[in-house]
């Protein structure tokens, strides 16, 4: 038996339009509308958190009923389903039209906008897996990764492989720098202050202080570099070594 307000493996807010009224009720206020609720969603997500999240927490926000969001939206679900989507919609996509564009670089702008955007919404990464995620937004992005990815030579049997290289590390990386960031915020310390402490805290255990022992010479190369210079650098290396990658596979045919 399905649970009440379970989806399906193909259910989307996008495939179950939300009819039209035919007359306007007391619970439906002047001036409400999908985008404005979309919009309160997203910041409330970005201020609370995914578990703080609430279909009567949103109502509070907009100052309605939580009975009147329901003209709007079936579900919890389709509130976080057109969040995503919204949030997905800041993401500046190069020029179709410009097939002149070095593919590189062009690879380079989405992933580092992808990472940016997990940071800054930390409750997208969780969402990203669960909802089909068709939105118009996430189909613009899709459609502009695979138009970059089909300028680099692979052979089509190939490309998927590829964007699953990149964009689940970018995935990941910006995952855990999210988490990481929100550490941080929650502890009172600055970045720098923070991974000091964190590594002072590291090398009271025996085990830990052993292997960073060992790994002395690769915490030495980071130099004097601050944890944002730091991150960043093994972020652009890291998409260096991806592209190197890709670039290889297609010399080798």
């Amino acid at each position: 038996m399905v649970k009440q307000g379970a989806r399906s493996a193909r259910g989307s807010v996008w495939l179950e339009a939300k009819a039209p009224r035919s007359a306007r009720s007391a619970n439906q206020p002047s001036g409400l509308d999908r985008a404005r609720i979309t919009d309160a969603s997203v910041r409330l997500l970005d201020a609370e958190g995914l578990a703080k999240f609430s279909m009567r927490r949103l109502a509070g926000e907009l100052n309605v009923t939580a009975m009147s969001l329901y003209w709007y939206v079936d579900t919890k679900d389709d509130l976080l389903e057109l969040a995503l989507d919204a949030a997905t919609g800041e993401l500046q996509l190069p020029d179709p039209a410009r097939e002149e564009a070095d593919w590189r670089e062009q690879l380079r702008g989405l992933a580092a906008q992808y990472r940016a955007l997990l940071v800054r919404h930390p409750w997208l990464a969780p969402l990203a897996g669960q909802y089909l995620n068709i939105g118009p937004n996430a189909l613009a992005f899709s459609r502009s990764v695979h138009r970059v990815i089909r300028r680099t030579g692979l052979p089509a049997y190939r490309m998927t492989s590829a964007i699953a290289a990149v964009f689940q590390f970018v995935y990941g990386y910006g995952t855990i720098e999210a988490r990481f960031r929100s550490r941080i915020t929650d502890s009172g310390l600055t970045p720098d202050a923070y991974y000091q402490q964190a590594m002072n805290s590291a090398r009271q255990d025996p085990e830990a202080a052993d292997y960073l022992q060992e790994s002395k010479d690769i915490m030495d190369a980071r130099g004097g570099d601050t944890v944002e210079e730091m991150m960043d650098r093994d972020f652009t290396y890291a998409l260096d070594l991806l592209v190197a990658g890709i670039e290889a596979m297609v010399e080798r045919g």
